[in-house]
């Protein structure tokens, strides 16, 4: 037994740097390890509280015609480390004001036999660590292929996970919670139809990545700064429990075309023993730039109503006639079309819509289907789908405009692509223009379909080029951008924060095309949302969708209350009210919460949490005294407990609950709630009964 231990320790000796360089976090917590393989290849292992999280992963790039690549024969030439301390504003956020400390630490490695040099830098958070590669310039690296990006993330054990299948068009998928070992067998359920989708492998999943291990350590991996590289996904080494990163390939099969100098987005290892924490994280934020938008008063939260959930669900539809099985814009004459009279985007239609959010007090009105061209929109890798300035000859773009204007109201436009970029992109001005001139402040696009160019996919560096490039180009002209169908975010709205909103999920209307499941939005917030904000459109009250089109038997896995809560739990600056408004004149002591929930805040809280079972969160209003609190509730029905203590001490306040009513359950009786008054100060606890996909919503207002 002793001759063995000897041999093992003899071969660690050999096999890792005599020395490995040391980073600890600012308060001590986390301790990140760097060292060289004896055959030279980068290598990081992260500690917390004394507990090994990462065990030791390597590093490094694989080059397109390159027998060396960036893997091995590295020696450290440099090590800098600095400290930084910084609070800055968010334009809009979950707080006021964000902190950004880290101690950081760069290692500048030497390729033997190439003379190429990359540095690693490390930055260590109280809330975790983010690393990149970045490449300075020089004579023997200028311009390179990346073939595939070997970044390791080496767990310690057979962790839960909380996962959507990897692909590299879209995340609408429900997410699976198992075993890091059970994903290959939960593989082909979990792949659900898409209308662009391209998985990779048995093992492979998306991040924002959730797990938690046995011993009650959750942890979160993504990446941060996602700019001109490629959208990481993670491939599974189901043996040894060994996570690797998985770019997305272009056309021709490439996952990188980099200039040097250049450098990757950032990798990051959110961890806690708390999972209120991993909620409440802003470093893949603090990953980010500062914003590059000097003037930034003309980007404002926003919560609106729209034209949308009558069409998703198929009561009203985007095309203006269903004379036309192809389209040719110029060419088709829409004049004399015959109307099929259920086109939703019409002009008294969207009167109607915009009195409903004057008079409740909304801010805009969302129009889809106002274009000319949804006849022939898709399926047929068509470029010239749409020209974005057209309208149909039942839409009046002028007298909407200034009937919005006199009701004080913004019409959202909608800008769908249908995959075709290059076309978007001849138009973008043009568009844009347009917009400005006829009171359009903010944009809603769409990325339906596979993509053209033909061969890209939506995560693909050209595409995630595109996303960037429509977003500055819209601050050009002043315009708020929420991209639906686009890459997840890594936190560049802090740099671009005119990008307010973006989808990238499944979404409530999976709701209409046979529901979601109903933990879904308690994982979302632990995952799609690490990286941004999320336009999960909530406030559906009608859940039998038959209701809505006798044709659609879908069903919306929600209690009311749960739709309510969803406002504070699924955080957003643009937040949508997507029922129709009948549907909430229904239940218009309901409704109340949503007229009154704010969108931007001052300050956080998370009271409560556990993926895929719970989430309760209070919110300060900006600006104000008042507080919201929202509760999510997974499959099971559960009891929850809060304490008030963030009230300011010593004030009198009166809280509204809008919770779950005796025997409320999503699928049986989802519109059962209840609605009580009570006085409420800092000492106050809490304890409200949540159904079964239930939840509640607490409104909260300093006592007259």
């Amino acid at each position: 037994m002793k001759k063995y231990i000897f041999l093992i320790s003899t071969w660690l000796v050999c096999c890792i740097a005599a020395k490995a360089q040391q980073l600890k976090s600012p308060d001590q917590k986390f301790v990140m390890n760097f060292a060289l393989l004896k055959d030279g290849t980068p290598t990081y292992e992260l500690t917390f509280k004394g507990k090994e999280v990462i065990k030791q992963s390597e590093l490094g790039l694989e080059l397109k015609d390159d027998a060396q690549s960036l893997l091995h024969n590295f020696s450290v030439t440099d090590t800098k480390n600095t400290t930084f301390d910084e609070t800055w504003n968010p334009v809009w956020g979950e707080v006021k004001s964000i902190r950004n400390q880290y101690n950081e630490m760069a290692v500048t490695l030497q390729q033997q036999g190439t003379d190429r040099q990359i540095i690693i830098r490390f930055r260590l958070f109280n809330d975790g660590l983010g690393f990149r590669y970045e490449f300075p310039a020089q004579k023997n690296l200028t311009y390179f292929i990346i073939k595939e990006e070997h970044t390791q993330f080496a767990m310690t054990g057979d962790h839960t996970a909380f996962w959507i299948p990897g692909d590299y068009d879209t995340q609408e998928y429900d997410y699976t919670t198992s075993k890091l070992s059970e994903i290959r067998g939960l593989m082909p359920k979990a792949v659900t139809p898409n209308v662009s989708q391209t998985t990779f492998s048995p093992t492979g999943v998306q991040t924002s990545l959730m797990m938690k291990t046995a011993d009650g350590i959750y942890i979160n991996l993504h990446e941060a700064a996602l700019i001109d590289y490629s959208c990481m996904h993670l491939n599974l080494d189901d043996k040894n429990f060994v996570f690797q990163s998985w770019l997305t390939p272009d056309a021709q099969g490439n996952k990188g075309h980099l200039q040097a100098p250049c450098k990757s987005p950032w990798r990051t290892i959110i961890v806690s023993d708390d999972a209120r924490d991993i909620l409440a994280s802003k470093m893949t934020y603090n990953l980010n730039d500062p914003s590059k938008i000097s003037n930034t008063s003309w980007i404002k939260p926003t919560k609106y109503v729209g034209v949308w959930w009558e069409m998703i669900t198929g009561r009203s539809t985007w095309a203006y006639t269903d004379q036309f099985s192809t389209v040719q814009l110029g060419t088709t004459d829409y004049a004399k079309a015959v109307p099929n009279g259920k086109h939703g985007a019409n002009t008294a239609n969207v009167k109607k819509y915009i009195d409903f959010a004057a008079e409740n007090g909304f801010d805009a009105v969302l129009v889809e289907g106002w274009n000319v061209g949804w006849e022939d929109w898709f399926g047929n890798s068509k470029d010239y789908v749409f020209d974005f300035v057209t309208p149909y000859p039942d839409f009046d773009v002028k007298g909407l405009e200034a009937y919005a204007k006199s009701k004080g109201v913004k019409i959202i436009m909608h800008h769908e692509t249908s995959g075709s970029v290059r076309n978007y992109e001849r138009h973008m001005d043009t568009a844009y223009k347009f917009m400005k001139e006829n009171g359009y402040d903010a944009v809603k696009s769409g990325y339906v379909g596979n993509m053209l160019p033909r061969g890209e996919h939506h995560y693909s560096q050209w595409m995630l080029n595109h996303y960037l490039y429509a977003v500055e180009k819209a601050a050009d002209y002043q315009i708020m951008v929420n991209a639906h169908e686009a890459v997840r975010p890594t936190g560049i709205a802090r740099t671009y924060p005119n990008m307010i909103g973006n989808e990238s999920a499944r979404g409530t209307e999976y709701q209409s095309f046979g529901g979601n499941k109903p933990n879904h939005v308690t994982v979302l917030p632990f995952t799609r949302l690490i990286g941004g904000p999320m336009d999960y459109t909530p406030g559906i009250f009608e859940m039998d969708i038959s209701k809505m089109n006798p044709d659609n038997h879908s069903h919306v896995n929600s209690t009311l209350a749960n739709q309510l809560a969803l406002y504070v739990t699924m955080y957003s600056p643009l937040q949508m009210a997507a029922d129709i408004p009948e549907n909430y004149m229904r239940f218009k002591d309901a409704f109340q919460f949503i007229k009154d929930v704010a969108v931007d805040w001052d300050d956080s809280k998370y009271l409560e949490a556990e993926p895929g079972q719970y989430i309760t969160v209070a919110r300060k209003a900006k600006g104000t005294g008042n507080w919201f609190v929202g509760s999510v509730q997974g499959d099971n029905a559960r009891t929850s407990n809060i304490s008030l203590d963030f009230l300011e001490a010593g004030k009198k306040y009166t809280a509204t609950i809008y919770a779950d009513a005796k025997g409320a359950h999503y699928k049986t009786n989802p519109q059962a709630y209840t609605i009580r008054k009570v006085a409420v100060t800092s000492k106050t606890k809490l304890s409200t009964n949540c159904a079964p996909g239930g939840g509640y919503a607490i409104s909260i207002t300093p006592a007259q």
